[in-house]
């Protein structure tokens, strides 16, 4: 993880650049860097032990922050775009059983 932080920082100021407070960048990169970090769980507390952070800081991002989440997918869909040449975008709601 520390070789590919300073993209991974870069990455989520690029995406989460839009986000009035400073706070709410922060800890969304927090976010983004936990859902990259190895485990199986995915969930709040599990990311945050293995982040070394208080479960609580993510959980608050994602619950209770108010950011436009619209400008935010806009924005990783513009960065995908220069990646790949994509005909049409395809939402699927395919979920995972939960474990735990």
């Amino acid at each position: 993880m520390a070789r590919v932080r300073p993209r991974l920082e870069a990455f989520a100021a690029g995406m989460l650049g839009g986000l009035a407070r400073s706070d709410q960048r922060a800890k969304g990169e927090l976010y983004v860097r936990g859902l990259l970090l190895d485990g199986k769980r995915k969930s709040m507390q599990p990311m945050a032990d293995r982040l070394g952070v208080d479960h609580q800081q993510l959980q608050q991002f994602v619950t209770s922050s108010t950011w436009d989440y619209v400008e935010v997918r806009g924005r990783l869909a513009r960065w995908a775009g220069e990646f790949i040449d994509p005909r049409a975008f395809v939402i699927d709601d395919t979920g995972f059983p939960k474990d735990g």
